[in-house]
């Protein structure tokens, strides 16, 4: 018995295959034997489907979310140079060393 060799499947085919397994229009060993691909390998990619489904409508939210977490690295860059600016002064002022 030959084995056969190991195949990449793209994004756009287990979509496909997913979303046919969730019409639920044929059976699991139709869609096995119409795809070429073993049933455990549909239920995977149709669990992960359903997990990730929500993921797709909540693209807008996660953006501004990055956008958050810039303006807050920018704010403690801002705040790191004032807190090392300052502690340079204060060091001066007392300092005796220093011309007044």
């Amino acid at each position: 018995m030959t084995k056969r060799p190991r195949r990449n499947h793209g994004a756009v085919f287990k979509a496909k295959v997913a979303l046919e397994a969730l019409k639920e229009n044929q059976t699991l060993v139709e869609l096995s034997q119409l795809f070429q691909v073993h049933v455990n390998q549909i239920t995977e990619w149709k669990k992960l489907l359903m997990k990730k489904a929500p993921e797709i409508f909540d693209k807008g939210k996660s953006s501004s979310k990055e956008q958050d977490v810039k303006k807050l690295h920018a704010k403690i860059g801002q705040l790191t140079m004032e807190n090392d600016f300052l502690a340079v002064a204060l060091g001066h002022i007392g300092d005796p060393s220093v011309n007044r």
